[in-house]
C-alpha cells in the first residue's frame, strides 16, 4: 500500500494558471506566416522539459535574445494548432472534439516534428476512427503527407488499405500518375490488391510513360518511339517489372498488351513467362504469390492472407510459396444483395454442392462486431418438423472426425485485429452453426464456440456467453472456396 497520493488534476490546473497569467515568462514564439502570424509567451525551462525538440532548438549555441527575451520563429504552425500543442506542454491535456479536421491533421504533423511521440498513434487512431470521411475525401494530400513521415504507420496503413480494398479508381485517376514511387511499389508489392492484373499492368504503363522524360503527353504513341525511348522506360519500369503478377495474366492479354512493352522487360522474364503459358512450368524470377482476391465489404482484403494459411494448416506467421494450394472466393450471397431474409439464403445455398468448402463473416448493427467462420464440410441442409436446420458443423454424427484441425471461427477484438481460433473437438462444436424458421424471416448464426471464444444469434433467444450476447446482423456475406 502506498503511503501517498497523487495529485494530478491539481498539477494541471496550476500549470495551466502559469501559461495563461504568470508575467514571468522568458520566450516569445512566432508562429504563422503572411496574415496569420501570432505570438505565444512562454517559460523555456517548461518548453525543454516536455519537448526533445525544444530542449535541443533552445539551447545557447541557437537561441536569439532581444532584451534578455528569447526570439523563436515557426512558420511552419499555425497559431491554432501551436495553441493547442502549448496547452499540452503544459496541462498534459489533448482535448480534439471542437476541433477542424485539417487542424488535428496538422496537428499530427506538428507533433512529429516537436517529438511529442505520445501523440503520434493516440492522433492516428482519432483520426480513423472518428474522421474517416475527411480522410478519404482529402486521400491525396493524407496519402503523401503520411508517406513523408515514417512515424505515421497506422495512417500509412490505412491508405494502402483503402487503395487496395477498391484500387481501380486510383489507379485510373490523374493523382497516380503523379504518384510516388516509393508509394507505388509499396502498393504494387501488396498481395491483397483487389484488381485484375492486366489492370496493374496498364496502370504501370501510364505511370512509367508520364514519369520518363522525353515521353509523357507530348510523345505516348508507342509507333512513334525510337531505341531511346524503350529504353528510357525501361529505366524508369526497372524495380517494377518483378512486381507484376504475370502467370495472372491470360496469354491473350499477353499478346495484345504486354508485348507491345516487351522491350522494357528483361529477355529472362519474358522466357519464363512463355514457358509457363506453353509448359506450365512456375517462374524461377518472379517469386511474388498471385494476388488474394476478396469481394467483402466486412473483411479487410489484407486479411485473407492469414485465412488461406489457416485453411491450409498453416499458422499464422507461415509464409506461402508458389507451391502452396491456391483458392478463389466466389460469394455466393450477401445480404445487402440479395435481401437479408431466411428463404434468399435457403435459396443461394440450395445451389452448392453438400459438402464443399464455406466461409461465412457477419457484421452487426449498432456494435459493429464481426464473426466469422469456415469449415471444409459445406452446409448441411436438413428440414425436420417445424424449424429446419442448416448445420454445418465439425462433427457431423463423427462422419467427418478428420477433419478435426479444419475448421476455424473468426473474430475481431476491440483494436479491430483478426483472431482466428480452431474448433474444440472436444466437445462437439461447429464452426458455422446456422438456425432457420421456416415461419418467418428470422434466422440466426452461432459461430463456435471454439474455447467459447465468440458466439453469435439473431432472431432467437439465446443465454449470454462470456458478454457476447445476441446481435442483429447489418450484413452477411458467404462464399464459396475453390481450390485453383
Amino acid at each position: 500500500m502506498t503511503s501517498g497520493l497523487i495529485f494530478h488534476s491539481v498539477l494541471s490546473k496550476d500549470f495551466s494558471l502559469i501559461l495563461n497569467d504568470a508575467d514571468d515568462y522568458n520566450v516569445i514564439i512566432q508562429v504563422g506566416e503572411d496574415n496569420n502570424i501570432k505570438e505565444f509567451r512562454a517559460h523555456s525551462v517548461i518548453l525543454r522539459a516536455r519537448s526533445r525538440y525544444f530542449k535541443s532548438a533552445l539551447s545557447t549555441e541557437w537561441i536569439t535574445k532581444k532584451n534578455d527575451m528569447i526570439i523563436f520563429t515557426k512558420p511552419n504552425i499555425t497559431p491554432t494548432v501551436f495553441d493547442i500543442v502549448l496547452k499540452y506542454i503544459y496541462t498534459g491535456e489533448l482535448d480534439l472534439e471542437n476541433h477542424l479536421n485539417e487542424d488535428i491533421f496538422e496537428l499530427l504533423v506538428a507533433s512529429d516534428e516537436l517529438n511529442f511521440e505520445e501523440l503520434l498513434e493516440f492522433i492516428q487512431n482519432y483520426l480513423i476512427k472518428n474522421h474517416e470521411i475527411w480522410l478519404q475525401e482529402n486521400f491525396d494530400l493524407v496519402l503523401h503527407t503520411v508517406f513523408d513521415h515514417v512515424s505515421f504507420k497506422l495512417l500509412q496503413d490505412f491508405c494502402i488499405d483503402s487503395i487496395c480494398a477498391n484500387p481501380l479508381p486510383f489507379f485510373t485517376s490523374i493523382n497516380f500518375l503523379s504518384l510516388d514511387n516509393n508509394i507505388l511499389y509499396y502498393l504494387l508489392e501488396r498481395d491483397y490488391l483487389q484488381i485484375d492484373e492486366i489492370n496493374v499492368w496498364n496502370c504501370l504503363i501510364r505511370w512509367g510513360i508520364e514519369q520518363t522524360p522525353g515521353l509523357g503527353f507530348m510523345n505516348s504513341d508507342r509507333t512513334k518511339w525510337n531505341n531511346e525511348d524503350y529504353e528510357a522506360l525501361n529505366k524508369t519500369l526497372d524495380q517494377y517489372i518483378l512486381l507484376i503478377r504475370f502467370m495472372l495474366i491470360s496469354p491473350f492479354d499477353y499478346i495484345n498488351k504486354i508485348q507491345p512493352y516487351k522491350a522494357v522487360i528483361p529477355n529472362n522474364i519474358c522466357e519464363e513467362i512463355e514457358e509457363f503459358y506453353i509448359k506450365g512450368t512456375l517462374p524461377k524470377t518472379i517469386t511474388l504469390l498471385p494476388r488474394n482476391r476478396i469481394e467483402s465489404n466486412i473483411i479487410k482484403p489484407k486479411y485473407i492472407s492469414r485465412i488461406i494459411n489457416w485453411i491450409d494448416k498453416k499458422d499464422k506467421d507461415f509464409i506461402r510459396s508458389y507451391n502452396d494450394t491456391l483458392y478463389k472466393f466466389d460469394l455466393i450471397h450477401k445480404g445487402s444483395r440479395d435481401r437479408m431474409s431466411n428463404e434468399s439464403f435457403k435459396n443461394k445455398f440450395s445451389l452448392i454442392s453438400l459438402y464443399e468448402p464455406i466461409l461465412c463473416l457477419i457484421k452487426c448493427q449498432i456494435t459493429q462486431k464481426m464473426f466469422g467462420g469456415y469449415t471444409p464440410v459445406g452446409l448441411y441442409y436438413y428440414i425436420e418438423g417445424i424449424n429446419g436446420i442448416n448445420r454445418s458443423q465439425l462433427f457431423y454424427y463423427n462422419k467427418y472426425s478428420f477433419l478435426a484441425d479444419s475448421s476455424f471461427i473468426i473474430y475481431f477484438d476491440e483494436n479491430d485485429d483478426m483472431k482466428l481460433c480452431r474448433v474444440c473437438d472436444m466437445y462437439n462444436e461447429n464452426a458455422i452453426f446456422a438456425i432457420f424458421n421456416f415461419y418467418s424471416d428470422n434466422f440466426g448464426f452461432d459461430f463456435g464456440s471454439a474455447y467459447n471464444i465468440c458466439r453469435f444469434r439473431d432472431g432467437f433467444d439465446d443465454d449470454h456467453l462470456y458478454g457476447m450476447g445476441s446481435y442483429t446482423i447489418e450484413e452477411i456475406e458467404a462464399f464459396k472456396v475453390v481450390k485453383r
